[in-house]
């Protein structure tokens, strides 16, 4: 492997309901799968999809740039224009926002594309991007940005190289082939 993947398992009212969202929404390959699960792959990462009805659903939220943000959510850090044409599916699919597409924290540290959705399940999804991927954790404007980070970087990870010919790139998105 390349680079590390994450793999997360979440709970699900109905499997079709899942892989109509998941598979046909967002666009995600479906991997192996039983009469209680399903794989997914997220732009690489592995997802999968657990039958428990009786575990889903939004609960709370937390106050953030003055939105409501669903504290249990998961969801991807893309390029802008992944993250442009994953709205503008999104959108073309009629999706129900809990945020809609914005720019959080703008012109501030942080500053990123964002927004928010459910699942069938009530599962929380986030998807944001960054024009400059120091943002990602910066706590101060970027030109102050040495200020935030620590004087010696880490060593670099394979991550840091390109990916190799052959690394699923995420989900199928209409005009990316």
């Amino acid at each position: 492997m390349s680079r590390p993947r994450f793999h997360l398992a979440f709970p699900v009212h109905d499997l079709a309901a899942a892989r109509a969202f998941y598979g046909g929404v967002l666009g995600c390959p479906e991997g192996r799968s039983s009469d209680h699960w399903v794989d997914f792959d997220l732009y690489g990462h592995q997802i999968v999809a657990h039958l428990s009805p009786d575990e889903t659903g939004h609960r709370a939220t937390s106050a953030v740039d003055g939105h409501e943000v669903p504290v249990r959510h998961f969801g991807l850090l893309l390029d802008i224009p992944r993250w442009e044409q994953l709205v503008a599916r999104l959108r073309a699919a009629g999706t129900a926002w809990v945020i809609e597409p914005y720019v959080r924290f703008a012109g501030g540290p942080g500053e990123q594309h964002t927004c928010f959705l459910l699942d069938p399940s009530g599962n929380a999804l986030e998807f944001k991007a960054f024009a400059d991927e120091r943002a990602i954790f910066a706590t101060a404007p970027l030109a102050d940005a040495a200020r935030a980070t620590p004087a010696t970087p880490p060593p670099p990870t394979d991550a840091d190289a390109a990916e190799p010919a052959g690394t699923p790139a995420g989900p199928h998105i209409a005009g990316r082939g």
